[in-house]
């Protein structure tokens, strides 16, 4: 699979700061970035999205899930699937939640 290319915003390499380097459709009726000129850089656009069988997946491969407790542990399946404790969760139970994952050898994200 190719990688995708850095969609700069129109003379966003002219400019060192102002511009930055956020995306911005070009709307000119001139503008050749719009009119897809080959030299002028790249538009986002459908055909760059990744597979949807590789959507919203963690580098690791896994499926994010957001646990809060030790219950919601045993929804999981630990071939598909990896925890990632909440925010909000304390000391205590965090340390109750990593012991129970490894039990049942789920992968903790941000342990």
């Amino acid at each position: 699979m190719r990688k995708k290319p850095r969609f700069l915003r129109q003379l966003a390499q002219t400019y060192e700061r102002r511009l930055g380097l956020k995306w911005r459709k070009p709307r000119g009726s001139q503008s050749k970035l719009r009119k897809h000129k080959k030299s002028k850089g790249f538009m986002p656009s459908v055909s760059y999205g990744t597979p949807k069988a590789l959507r919203y997946l963690h580098p690791s491969g896994f499926r994010e899930v957001l646990v809060n407790d030790i219950k919601d542990l045993e929804k999981i399946d630990a071939s598909k699937e990896a925890v990632k404790i909440s925010h909000g969760v304390g000391k205590k139970k965090r340390q109750e939640i990593l012991k129970k994952a490894e039990e049942k050898k789920i992968k903790v994200l941000n342990p």
